[in-house]
């Protein structure tokens, strides 16, 4: 039963890896991968493949980047074609980044079953693009597996028939998990002059962040007292990067001697990075995640999360966009007062094992 499986952007490849691990052990499954190329240069895409030992993969879409009507068009003109040829039982997406909905999208039109991985979370704001890709991957899936109840629930909500939603845990935790050992021997603490739990980490990506300068201008306001306090570390995505050049507040960030900017670190240098910081300052859904099984409190940056369950069991705060909120949070952490949370039900490195036994069984 061959089962073709969808990468496309940097939080993919953490969620395919263990994936295509539980496939190749599985008598019956054969996984064919296709990486589209929405994120294509080493840092963002070749090193995840080489550290997470993800097999090279059999077809390569190459389509760069572009706006998103571009990307997920070239994205369906190529996927079309290898869908065409290796006749698959199923195609597998994960996550909510273009590459889904484009992949998805060419699946159900040529009559193939859709596996969508991480099904049913929502942040319900419907400007976010990832949003949109949710919502749409799930309406035309055929199989749905959460990685919590929230996201049962919610497709439970919206109609899905219960038979065709399964929680099964969290394939991203699974890869953690496989590679906390393997972080721990990174060097990035003594590279970057670092001690154990004496900086922060900061990322920043999401459009409603980093391409609105007064949303910015006001994150800027409360890292500048940040950092004043705790050294932050700031591996910066190329996007950030860009506006940060071409605007007016990079001459702010120069400015700033506690920050530490650095260009996007590899897997295993940025769970060592997350591991042994202080505090996670984050507008990433994924990081909220990794940081609730590494104990390590997240302040969130924006006003809603897909991910409730982080903010549940305590490790996650959403703190939006406003100084005050984000430095009467940061004040709570650097006082001791964020408790230690809880382990989700079923985050326990088994969700690939779990999805594999269910795709047997169904297809």
């Amino acid at each position: 039963m061959k089962i073709l499986c969808v990468a496309g952007a940097r939080p993919n490849f953490m969620k395919i890896a263990p994936l295509m691990e539980a496939f190749r052990a599985r008598k019956g499954l054969e996984a064919f991968l296709v990486h589209t190329g929405q994120h294509y240069d080493r840092q963002m895409s070749e090193l995840f493949f080489d550290q997470l030992g993800i097999p090279a993969p059999d077809a390569n879409l190459g389509v760069g980047s572009g706006s998103h009507a571009v990307q997920t068009a070239e994205i369906m003109w190529a996927f079309e074609p290898i869908v065409l040829e290796q006749r698959p039982r199923a195609v597998l997406v994960v996550g909510d980044v273009n590459s889904t909905i484009a992949c998805g999208l060419v699946a159900v039109k040529l009559g193939v079953k859709l596996v969508h991985v991480e099904a049913g979370l929502r942040s319900f704001d419907r400007t976010m693009p990832e949003e949109i890709n949710r919502l749409l991957t799930d309406a035309i899936s055929d199989l749905l597996f959460c990685t919590e109840q929230s996201g049962a629930d919610n497709l439970k909500r919206e109609g899905v028939p219960p038979e065709r939603i399964f929680l099964v845990g969290n394939v991203m935790i699974d890869t953690l998990l496989r590679n906390r050992e393997k972080a721990a021997a990174s060097t990035i603490l003594a590279d970057l002059k670092l001690a154990e739990r004496q900086y922060a980490v900061l990322t920043l990506h999401r459009p409603s962040n980093v391409d609105d300068p007064a949303v910015l201008a006001r994150l800027l306001d409360a890292l500048e007292q940040i950092q004043r306090r705790l050294t932050v570390v700031f591996p910066v995505h190329p996007r950030t990067q860009k506006n940060f050049a071409t605007g007016p507040l990079g001459k702010r960030l120069e400015a700033m001697g506690g920050l530490r900017m650095i260009p996007p670190a590899g897997y295993l240098d940025f769970l060592k990075l997350m591991s042994s910081a202080a505090v996670v300052l984050t507008d990433s859904g994924g990081i909220q995640e990794e940081t609730t099984i590494l104990k390590v409190p997240c302040l969130t940056l924006r006003d809603n999360t897909e991910r409730p369950i982080t903010a549940k069991v305590g490790s996650n705060r959403v703190v939006g966009t406003d100084p005050v909120k984000v430095l009467s949070a940061f004040d709570e952490v650097m006082a001791g007062k964020f408790p230690p949370p809880q382990v989700p039900p079923l985050w326990d490195g088994h969700a690939a094992q779990r999805i594999a036994d269910i795709l047997v069984e169904k297809l």
